[in-house]
Protein backbone atom coordinates (compact mmCIF):
# COMPACT_ATOMS: atom_id res chain seq x y z
CA UNK A 1 0.00 0.00 0.00
CA UNK A 2 1.06 2.79 -0.64
CA UNK A 3 0.90 6.41 1.44
CA UNK A 4 1.31 6.47 5.26
CA UNK A 5 3.04 3.35 7.49
CA UNK A 6 0.06 1.70 9.56
CA UNK A 7 0.37 -0.87 12.09
CA UNK A 8 2.05 -3.74 11.13
CA UNK A 9 -0.07 -6.76 10.52
CA UNK A 10 -0.84 -9.45 13.03
CA UNK A 11 0.25 -12.90 11.60
CA UNK A 12 -1.64 -14.75 14.13
CA UNK A 13 -4.54 -12.88 12.40
CA UNK A 14 -3.65 -13.60 8.74
CA UNK A 15 -2.78 -17.22 9.32
CA UNK A 16 -6.76 -17.68 10.75
CA UNK A 17 -8.02 -16.17 7.69
CA UNK A 18 -10.43 -18.52 6.14
CA UNK A 19 -11.49 -19.10 9.76
CA UNK A 20 -12.74 -15.84 10.30
CA UNK A 21 -14.68 -16.14 7.20
CA UNK A 22 -16.13 -19.17 7.80
CA UNK A 23 -17.34 -17.77 11.45
CA UNK A 24 -18.26 -14.38 9.83
CA UNK A 25 -20.85 -16.21 7.62
CA UNK A 26 -22.42 -18.10 10.94
CA UNK A 27 -22.78 -14.30 12.20
CA UNK A 28 -23.78 -12.67 9.05
CA UNK A 29 -25.68 -15.25 6.47
CA UNK A 30 -26.35 -14.93 3.35
CA UNK A 31 -24.24 -12.37 1.49
CA UNK A 32 -23.53 -10.46 4.28
CA UNK A 33 -19.90 -11.37 4.03
CA UNK A 34 -17.60 -10.55 1.20
CA UNK A 35 -14.03 -12.27 1.00
CA UNK A 36 -13.15 -12.68 -2.96
CA UNK A 37 -10.54 -9.71 -3.82
CA UNK A 38 -12.55 -8.82 -6.82
CA UNK A 39 -15.26 -8.10 -4.58
CA UNK A 40 -13.44 -6.45 -2.05
CA UNK A 41 -11.79 -4.12 -4.57
CA UNK A 42 -14.82 -1.78 -3.79
CA UNK A 43 -13.94 -1.43 -0.02
CA UNK A 44 -9.41 -1.07 0.04
CA UNK A 45 -9.88 3.05 0.35
CA UNK A 46 -12.72 5.86 1.19
CA UNK A 47 -13.43 9.18 -0.12
CA UNK A 48 -9.16 9.65 -0.24
CA UNK A 49 -8.31 7.27 -3.48
CA UNK A 50 -4.66 8.13 -3.00
CA UNK A 51 -4.17 5.15 -0.12
CA UNK A 52 -5.71 1.82 -0.59
CA UNK A 53 -5.47 -1.17 1.08
CA UNK A 54 -7.38 -4.41 0.90
CA UNK A 55 -9.07 -5.63 3.73
CA UNK A 56 -9.36 -8.98 5.56
CA UNK A 57 -12.75 -9.21 5.02
CA UNK A 58 -15.15 -7.53 4.24
CA UNK A 59 -18.50 -7.88 6.37
CA UNK A 60 -22.40 -6.10 6.12
CA UNK A 61 -24.37 -6.66 9.09
CA UNK A 62 -27.72 -5.92 9.06
CA UNK A 63 -29.29 -5.99 13.23
CA UNK A 64 -27.63 -4.91 16.66
CA UNK A 65 -27.15 -8.28 17.45
CA UNK A 66 -25.20 -9.07 14.28
CA UNK A 67 -22.46 -5.92 15.45
CA UNK A 68 -22.69 -6.93 18.64
CA UNK A 69 -21.58 -10.12 17.81
CA UNK A 70 -18.91 -9.33 15.50
CA UNK A 71 -17.17 -7.49 17.84
CA UNK A 72 -17.94 -9.49 20.56
CA UNK A 73 -15.59 -12.33 18.51
CA UNK A 74 -12.93 -9.97 17.26
CA UNK A 75 -12.61 -8.32 20.97
CA UNK A 76 -12.15 -12.52 22.50
CA UNK A 77 -9.74 -13.15 19.77
CA UNK A 78 -7.89 -9.63 19.06
CA UNK A 79 -8.56 -9.05 15.74
CA UNK A 80 -9.10 -5.68 14.31
CA UNK A 81 -11.92 -4.44 13.27
CA UNK A 82 -12.43 -1.02 10.79
CA UNK A 83 -15.99 0.54 10.91
CA UNK A 84 -17.14 1.96 7.96
CA UNK A 85 -20.37 3.92 6.48
CA UNK A 86 -20.65 4.89 3.07
CA UNK A 87 -16.90 5.69 2.16
CA UNK A 88 -17.03 9.04 1.56
CA UNK A 89 -14.24 10.15 3.90
CA UNK A 90 -11.74 12.59 2.79
CA UNK A 91 -9.66 11.93 5.55
CA UNK A 92 -8.68 8.21 4.95
CA UNK A 93 -10.87 7.16 8.17
CA UNK A 94 -11.94 4.20 6.99
CA UNK A 95 -8.83 3.03 5.13
CA UNK A 96 -8.81 -0.84 5.73
CA UNK A 97 -6.28 -2.62 7.53
CA UNK A 98 -4.56 -5.78 5.98
CA UNK A 99 -5.69 -7.77 8.79
CA UNK A 100 -8.44 -6.09 10.15
CA UNK A 101 -12.20 -6.79 9.89
CA UNK A 102 -14.00 -4.21 7.66
CA UNK A 103 -17.33 -3.79 9.27
CA UNK A 104 -20.07 -1.80 6.84
CA UNK A 105 -22.74 -0.31 8.11
CA UNK A 106 -24.50 0.77 4.51
CA UNK A 107 -27.27 -2.10 5.51
CA UNK A 108 -28.43 0.13 8.56
CA UNK A 109 -30.60 2.35 6.01
CA UNK A 110 -33.73 2.74 7.58
CA UNK A 111 -35.60 5.75 9.62
CA UNK A 112 -37.23 4.08 12.63
CA UNK A 113 -39.22 6.93 14.09
CA UNK A 114 -40.25 10.62 12.76
CA UNK A 115 -41.45 12.67 15.68
CA UNK A 116 -42.69 15.87 14.69
CA UNK A 117 -44.00 17.06 17.57
CA UNK A 118 -40.64 16.82 19.36
CA UNK A 119 -38.67 17.75 16.71
CA UNK A 120 -36.61 14.86 16.00
CA UNK A 121 -35.95 11.78 13.62
CA UNK A 122 -34.38 8.44 15.10
CA UNK A 123 -32.60 6.71 11.71
CA UNK A 124 -30.14 3.99 11.60
CA UNK A 125 -26.42 4.83 10.47
CA UNK A 126 -26.54 4.16 7.36
CA UNK A 127 -29.48 6.73 6.04
CA UNK A 128 -27.74 8.87 3.93
CA UNK A 129 -27.74 12.92 5.00
CA UNK A 130 -30.05 13.65 2.68
CA UNK A 131 -32.61 10.79 3.39
CA UNK A 132 -33.25 12.39 6.07
CA UNK A 133 -34.45 15.69 4.87
CA UNK A 134 -36.46 13.92 2.14
CA UNK A 135 -38.10 12.38 4.81
CA UNK A 136 -39.55 15.06 6.60
CA UNK A 137 -39.61 17.95 3.90
CA UNK A 138 -43.47 17.78 3.30
CA UNK A 139 -44.19 18.55 6.59
CA UNK A 140 -42.01 21.83 6.03
CA UNK A 141 -38.88 20.11 8.59
CA UNK A 142 -35.42 19.60 7.25
CA UNK A 143 -31.97 18.41 9.02
CA UNK A 144 -29.85 21.72 8.86
CA UNK A 145 -25.96 20.04 8.16
CA UNK A 146 -25.31 19.34 4.84
CA UNK A 147 -22.05 18.15 3.66
CA UNK A 148 -21.69 18.42 -0.38
CA UNK A 149 -21.83 14.89 -0.44
CA UNK A 150 -25.25 14.93 1.54
CA UNK A 151 -26.44 13.08 -1.17
CA UNK A 152 -24.31 10.10 -0.71
CA UNK A 153 -22.83 10.57 3.11
CA UNK A 154 -24.52 8.51 5.73
CA UNK A 155 -25.54 10.03 9.45
CA UNK A 156 -23.41 7.65 11.46
CA UNK A 157 -20.32 8.50 8.98
CA UNK A 158 -21.58 12.18 9.72
CA UNK A 159 -21.23 11.42 13.40
CA UNK A 160 -18.34 9.90 13.12
CA UNK A 161 -16.64 13.07 11.81
CA UNK A 162 -18.75 15.73 13.06
CA UNK A 163 -19.59 16.63 9.69
CA UNK A 164 -20.71 20.45 8.98
CA UNK A 165 -21.85 21.59 5.48
CA UNK A 166 -22.75 25.09 4.14
CA UNK A 167 -25.35 25.93 6.84
CA UNK A 168 -23.02 25.41 9.63
CA UNK A 169 -22.14 28.60 10.12
CA UNK A 170 -26.17 29.51 11.32
CA UNK A 171 -26.86 26.12 12.26
CA UNK A 172 -24.46 23.97 13.77
CA UNK A 173 -22.22 21.20 12.97
CA UNK A 174 -23.49 17.15 13.82
CA UNK A 175 -22.57 17.78 17.39
CA UNK A 176 -25.03 20.62 17.33
CA UNK A 177 -27.34 18.66 16.05
CA UNK A 178 -27.72 15.32 17.57
CA UNK A 179 -29.78 14.39 20.19
CA UNK A 180 -28.64 10.50 20.77
CA UNK A 181 -27.40 7.79 19.94
CA UNK A 182 -27.14 3.68 20.60
CA UNK A 183 -23.38 2.32 20.21
CA UNK A 184 -21.58 -1.07 20.45
CA UNK A 185 -18.57 -1.40 22.63
CA UNK A 186 -15.27 -3.34 21.26
CA UNK A 187 -16.72 -6.14 23.92
CA UNK A 188 -20.25 -6.08 22.07
CA UNK A 189 -21.95 -3.96 24.91
CA UNK A 190 -24.67 -2.16 23.58
CA UNK A 191 -25.53 1.22 25.14
CA UNK A 192 -27.04 4.16 24.54
CA UNK A 193 -26.23 8.02 25.15
CA UNK A 194 -28.50 10.98 25.16
CA UNK A 195 -32.42 10.48 23.45
CA UNK A 196 -34.90 12.94 22.40
CA UNK A 197 -34.82 14.97 25.79
CA UNK A 198 -33.29 18.68 25.46
CA UNK A 199 -30.35 17.76 28.06
CA UNK A 200 -28.76 13.99 29.12
CA UNK A 201 -27.35 13.50 33.00
CA UNK A 202 -23.67 12.77 33.95
CA UNK A 203 -20.56 13.01 31.44
CA UNK A 204 -21.18 14.24 27.93
CA UNK A 205 -20.14 11.35 26.52
CA UNK A 206 -22.70 11.87 23.36
CA UNK A 207 -20.36 15.10 22.62
CA UNK A 208 -17.24 12.59 23.40
CA UNK A 209 -18.67 10.08 20.92
CA UNK A 210 -19.55 12.77 17.73
CA UNK A 211 -16.44 13.26 15.73
CA UNK A 212 -14.51 10.30 17.30
CA UNK A 213 -13.47 9.00 13.95
CA UNK A 214 -14.78 5.02 14.73
CA UNK A 215 -12.10 4.76 17.72
CA UNK A 216 -14.30 4.31 20.56
CA UNK A 217 -17.46 2.92 19.43
CA UNK A 218 -20.02 1.75 16.83
CA UNK A 219 -22.98 3.91 15.92
CA UNK A 220 -25.80 1.27 15.56
CA UNK A 221 -28.81 4.32 15.96
CA UNK A 222 -29.02 8.21 15.45
CA UNK A 223 -31.17 10.43 17.00
CA UNK A 224 -31.04 13.85 15.27
CA UNK A 225 -33.01 17.34 15.33
CA UNK A 226 -34.81 18.09 13.02
CA UNK A 227 -35.98 22.46 11.82
CA UNK A 228 -39.05 24.27 10.83
CA UNK A 229 -38.27 25.56 7.44
CA UNK A 230 -38.04 29.21 7.64
CA UNK A 231 -40.41 31.69 5.67
CA UNK A 232 -37.98 32.78 3.36
CA UNK A 233 -34.59 32.27 1.90
CA UNK A 234 -32.68 33.99 -0.67
CA UNK A 235 -29.35 33.83 -1.33
CA UNK A 236 -26.60 36.64 -2.96
CA UNK A 237 -23.75 36.05 -5.71
CA UNK A 238 -20.98 38.57 -4.75
CA UNK A 239 -17.71 39.00 -7.27
CA UNK A 240 -14.99 40.85 -6.01
CA UNK A 241 -11.51 41.53 -8.10
CA UNK A 242 -9.77 39.79 -4.80
CA UNK A 243 -9.87 36.86 -2.75
CA UNK A 244 -8.61 39.36 -0.26
CA UNK A 245 -11.44 41.72 -0.85
CA UNK A 246 -14.01 39.01 -0.33
CA UNK A 247 -12.18 37.35 2.67
CA UNK A 248 -12.24 41.32 4.46
CA UNK A 249 -16.04 41.43 3.57
CA UNK A 250 -17.10 37.97 5.15
CA UNK A 251 -15.11 39.35 8.60
CA UNK A 252 -17.24 42.44 8.23
CA UNK A 253 -20.27 40.64 7.74
CA UNK A 254 -20.06 38.89 10.31
CA UNK A 255 -18.49 41.80 12.87
CA UNK A 256 -21.91 43.80 11.90
CA UNK A 257 -23.66 41.13 13.70
CA UNK A 258 -25.01 39.36 10.55
CA UNK A 259 -25.15 35.81 10.99
CA UNK A 260 -26.28 34.09 7.61
CA UNK A 261 -27.92 30.66 7.06
CA UNK A 262 -24.31 29.96 4.53
CA UNK A 263 -21.44 31.96 3.48
CA UNK A 264 -18.91 30.33 0.91
CA UNK A 265 -16.64 31.49 -1.22
CA UNK A 266 -15.01 30.17 -4.48
CA UNK A 267 -11.99 31.42 -5.89
CA UNK A 268 -11.49 31.97 -9.90
CA UNK A 269 -9.95 28.44 -10.61
CA UNK A 270 -13.10 27.16 -8.76
CA UNK A 271 -15.84 29.45 -10.04
CA UNK A 272 -15.05 28.35 -13.46
CA UNK A 273 -14.59 24.68 -13.17
CA UNK A 274 -18.00 24.52 -11.28
CA UNK A 275 -20.27 26.70 -13.65
CA UNK A 276 -18.55 24.97 -17.05
CA UNK A 277 -19.86 21.78 -14.79
CA UNK A 278 -23.05 23.04 -13.88
CA UNK A 279 -23.97 26.54 -15.71
CA UNK A 280 -25.81 28.14 -12.49
CA UNK A 281 -25.02 31.50 -13.80
CA UNK A 282 -21.55 32.75 -12.39
CA UNK A 283 -19.43 35.60 -13.01
CA UNK A 284 -16.67 34.57 -14.81
CA UNK A 285 -14.70 37.91 -14.45
CA UNK A 286 -14.16 37.87 -10.85
CA UNK A 287 -11.19 36.62 -9.01
CA UNK A 288 -13.37 35.57 -5.76
CA UNK A 289 -17.18 35.17 -5.60
CA UNK A 290 -19.36 34.82 -2.19
CA UNK A 291 -22.71 32.73 -1.71
CA UNK A 292 -24.53 34.58 1.21
CA UNK A 293 -27.78 33.03 2.04
CA UNK A 294 -30.00 34.96 4.62
CA UNK A 295 -33.31 33.26 5.93
CA UNK A 296 -35.80 34.16 8.14
CA UNK A 297 -38.93 36.74 8.26
CA UNK A 298 -39.24 38.10 5.11
CA UNK A 299 -39.13 41.60 6.25
CA UNK A 300 -35.64 40.59 8.15
CA UNK A 301 -34.19 38.81 4.71
CA UNK A 302 -35.02 42.45 2.67
CA UNK A 303 -33.51 44.66 5.20
CA UNK A 304 -30.18 42.33 5.61
CA UNK A 305 -29.75 41.75 1.68
CA UNK A 306 -29.92 45.78 1.80
CA UNK A 307 -26.94 45.67 4.67
CA UNK A 308 -25.04 42.94 2.90
CA UNK A 309 -24.89 44.69 -0.59
CA UNK A 310 -23.55 47.77 1.65
CA UNK A 311 -20.83 46.01 2.88
CA UNK A 312 -19.73 44.10 0.07
CA UNK A 313 -19.65 47.50 -2.07
CA UNK A 314 -17.63 49.12 0.44
CA UNK A 315 -15.03 45.81 -0.15
CA UNK A 316 -15.15 46.62 -3.85
CA UNK A 317 -17.60 44.38 -5.00
CA UNK A 318 -17.87 44.53 -8.87
CA UNK A 319 -21.21 42.04 -8.95
CA UNK A 320 -23.72 41.38 -7.13
CA UNK A 321 -27.23 39.43 -7.86
CA UNK A 322 -30.08 38.57 -5.62
CA UNK A 323 -31.97 35.27 -6.20
CA UNK A 324 -35.66 36.10 -6.92
CA UNK A 325 -36.81 32.68 -6.73
CA UNK A 326 -36.17 29.19 -4.64
CA UNK A 327 -35.18 27.57 -7.97
CA UNK A 328 -33.01 30.47 -8.38
CA UNK A 329 -31.25 30.67 -4.81
CA UNK A 330 -30.83 26.16 -5.54
CA UNK A 331 -29.08 26.96 -8.61
CA UNK A 332 -26.70 29.35 -6.89
CA UNK A 333 -25.93 26.31 -4.42
CA UNK A 334 -25.89 24.00 -6.79
CA UNK A 335 -22.24 25.33 -8.57
CA UNK A 336 -21.28 25.24 -4.73
CA UNK A 337 -22.36 21.41 -3.79
CA UNK A 338 -20.82 20.55 -7.24
CA UNK A 339 -17.08 22.33 -6.32
CA UNK A 340 -15.17 19.34 -5.62
CA UNK A 341 -16.49 16.83 -8.62
CA UNK A 342 -15.99 19.74 -11.14
CA UNK A 343 -12.50 20.58 -10.50
CA UNK A 344 -11.78 17.19 -11.83
CA UNK A 345 -12.57 18.89 -15.22
CA UNK A 346 -9.66 21.45 -14.87
CA UNK A 347 -7.04 18.46 -13.27
CA UNK A 348 -6.44 14.80 -13.28
CA UNK A 349 -6.48 14.26 -9.55
CA UNK A 350 -6.80 16.77 -6.67
CA UNK A 351 -5.81 16.68 -2.77
CA UNK A 352 -8.88 17.90 -0.63
CA UNK A 353 -7.76 19.23 2.22
CA UNK A 354 -9.77 20.50 5.43
CA UNK A 355 -8.20 23.53 7.73
CA UNK A 356 -10.16 26.06 10.19
CA UNK A 357 -8.68 29.77 10.94
CA UNK A 358 -9.83 32.45 12.57
CA UNK A 359 -12.23 34.51 10.09
CA UNK A 360 -9.84 37.39 10.61
CA UNK A 361 -6.93 35.78 9.05
CA UNK A 362 -8.63 34.89 5.64
CA UNK A 363 -6.59 36.83 3.57
CA UNK A 364 -2.96 36.67 5.48
CA UNK A 365 -4.25 32.77 4.59
CA UNK A 366 -4.78 33.32 0.96
CA UNK A 367 -1.33 34.81 0.55
CA UNK A 368 0.11 32.13 2.60
CA UNK A 369 -1.63 29.68 -0.31
CA UNK A 370 -0.30 31.82 -3.28
CA UNK A 371 2.81 31.82 -2.03
CA UNK A 372 2.81 27.81 -1.60
CA UNK A 373 1.64 27.52 -5.02
CA UNK A 374 4.40 28.81 -6.51
CA UNK A 375 6.82 26.96 -4.17
CA UNK A 376 5.27 23.52 -5.18
CA UNK A 377 4.81 24.46 -8.64
CA UNK A 378 0.90 23.02 -8.47
CA UNK A 379 -2.10 25.00 -8.65
CA UNK A 380 -4.93 25.51 -6.07
CA UNK A 381 -8.80 25.82 -6.30
CA UNK A 382 -10.08 27.32 -3.16
CA UNK A 383 -13.48 26.57 -1.96
CA UNK A 384 -14.32 27.67 1.93
CA UNK A 385 -17.18 27.68 4.26
CA UNK A 386 -15.98 31.35 4.76
CA UNK A 387 -18.06 32.38 7.24
CA UNK A 388 -16.53 30.31 10.04
CA UNK A 389 -13.40 29.84 8.39
CA UNK A 390 -13.48 26.72 7.40
CA UNK A 391 -11.36 25.81 4.28
CA UNK A 392 -11.04 23.43 1.66
CA UNK A 393 -8.11 24.39 -0.65
CA UNK A 394 -8.06 21.78 -3.61
CA UNK A 395 -4.37 20.73 -4.38
CA UNK A 396 -4.24 19.88 -8.34
CA UNK A 397 -1.85 17.34 -9.40
CA UNK A 398 -1.29 14.83 -11.84
CA UNK A 399 -1.07 10.95 -10.34
CA UNK A 400 0.35 9.92 -13.34
CA UNK A 401 3.79 11.97 -13.31
CA UNK A 402 6.26 10.56 -10.70
CA UNK A 403 6.66 12.41 -7.38
CA UNK A 404 3.61 14.69 -8.07
CA UNK A 405 1.11 12.81 -5.54
CA UNK A 406 3.91 13.34 -3.02
CA UNK A 407 4.36 16.90 -3.65
CA UNK A 408 0.97 17.36 -3.49
CA UNK A 409 0.85 15.87 0.22
CA UNK A 410 3.62 18.11 1.48
CA UNK A 411 1.75 21.47 -0.28
CA UNK A 412 -1.35 20.13 1.54
CA UNK A 413 0.70 19.34 5.03
CA UNK A 414 2.23 23.28 4.74
CA UNK A 415 -1.38 24.64 3.86
CA UNK A 416 -2.55 22.82 7.29
CA UNK A 417 0.86 24.20 9.27
CA UNK A 418 0.01 27.40 8.20
CA UNK A 419 -3.84 27.16 9.19
CA UNK A 420 -2.42 26.27 12.80
CA UNK A 421 0.23 28.97 12.96
CA UNK A 422 -2.46 32.03 12.69
CA UNK A 423 -4.56 30.37 15.28
CA UNK A 424 -6.19 27.72 13.63
CA UNK A 425 -7.02 23.90 13.85
CA UNK A 426 -5.77 21.04 11.74
CA UNK A 427 -9.71 19.95 10.46
CA UNK A 428 -12.87 21.25 10.50
CA UNK A 429 -15.01 18.67 9.43
CA UNK A 430 -13.39 15.78 7.50
CA UNK A 431 -11.78 14.27 10.48
CA UNK A 432 -7.71 13.11 11.12
CA UNK A 433 -7.86 10.26 9.62
CA UNK A 434 -4.46 9.11 8.18
CA UNK A 435 -4.20 11.98 6.04
CA UNK A 436 -3.61 14.42 9.21
CA UNK A 437 -2.38 12.06 11.64
CA UNK A 438 1.26 12.75 11.77
CA UNK A 439 0.48 16.79 11.95
CA UNK A 440 -1.24 16.02 15.45
CA UNK A 441 2.20 17.19 17.18
CA UNK A 442 1.98 20.31 15.12
CA UNK A 443 -1.09 20.92 17.26
CA UNK A 444 -0.76 19.30 20.18
CA UNK A 445 1.79 18.39 22.90
CA UNK A 446 3.06 14.79 23.93
CA UNK A 447 0.76 15.61 27.01
CA UNK A 448 -2.23 16.69 25.68
CA UNK A 449 -2.18 13.28 22.50
CA UNK A 450 -1.50 11.31 25.85
CA UNK A 451 -4.11 12.76 27.55
CA UNK A 452 -6.51 11.60 24.63
CA UNK A 453 -5.03 7.90 24.02
CA UNK A 454 -6.13 7.82 27.55
CA UNK A 455 -9.83 8.04 26.78
CA UNK A 456 -9.49 5.80 23.59
CA UNK A 457 -8.01 3.72 26.49
CA UNK A 458 -11.01 3.84 28.63
CA UNK A 459 -13.31 2.79 25.64
CA UNK A 460 -10.85 0.12 23.78
CA UNK A 461 -8.30 -0.61 25.60
CA UNK A 462 -6.74 -3.01 23.15
CA UNK A 463 -6.58 -0.21 20.28
CA UNK A 464 -8.51 -3.41 18.22
CA UNK A 465 -11.42 -0.24 17.07
CA UNK A 466 -9.44 1.69 13.89
CA UNK A 467 -6.06 1.33 14.88
CA UNK A 468 -3.32 3.77 13.22
CA UNK A 469 -5.69 6.03 12.84
CA UNK A 470 -6.00 9.79 14.02
CA UNK A 471 -2.87 9.09 16.40
CA UNK A 472 0.82 9.61 15.38
CA UNK A 473 2.43 6.94 17.91
CA UNK A 474 1.11 3.62 19.33
CA UNK A 475 1.37 3.53 23.24
CA UNK A 476 -0.10 0.66 25.26
CA UNK A 477 -2.45 1.85 27.51
CA UNK A 478 -0.77 0.21 30.98
CA UNK A 479 2.40 2.23 29.95
CA UNK A 480 0.76 6.15 29.59
CA UNK A 481 1.63 8.41 32.01
CA UNK A 482 5.15 6.49 32.27
CA UNK A 483 6.58 7.46 29.22
CA UNK A 484 10.35 9.57 29.65
CA UNK A 485 13.36 9.79 27.69
CA UNK A 486 16.91 8.48 29.66
CA UNK A 487 20.35 9.43 27.82
CA UNK A 488 18.30 10.07 24.95
CA UNK A 489 16.50 6.73 24.04
CA UNK A 490 12.61 6.36 24.05
CA UNK A 491 11.43 3.84 26.56
CA UNK A 492 10.17 0.83 24.82
CA UNK A 493 11.62 0.71 21.65
CA UNK A 494 9.65 -2.15 20.31
CA UNK A 495 6.37 0.21 20.29
CA UNK A 496 5.20 1.20 16.59
CA UNK A 497 5.64 4.93 16.04
CA UNK A 498 3.87 5.73 12.74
Amino acid sequence: MSGPHMPKADEATLKKREEIIADMRIIVPGEGVVASDSEMRAFESDGLTAYRQMPLVVVLPETVPQVSRILKYCHERNIRVVPRGSGTSLSGGALPLQDAVLLVMSRFNKILDIDYANRAVVAQPGVTNLGITNAVEHKGFYYAPDPSSQIACSIGGNVAENSGGVHCLKYGLTANNILGIEMVLMTGEVVRLGGKHLDAEGYDLLGLMTGSEGLLGVVTEVTVRILKKPETARALLIGFPSSEEAGQCVADIIGAGIIPGGMEMMDKPAIHAAEDFVHAGYPLDVEALLIVELDGPQAEVDHLIGRVEELAKANGATTSRVSNSDEERMSFWAGRKAAFPAVGRISPDYYCMDGTIPRKELPRVLSGMRELSEKYGLRVANVFHAGDGNLHPLVLYDANKPGELEKAEEFGADILRLCVKVGGVLTGEHGVGVEKRDLMPEMFTADDLNQQIRVKCAFDPNHLLNPGKMFPQLHRCAELGRMHIHRGQMPFPELERF
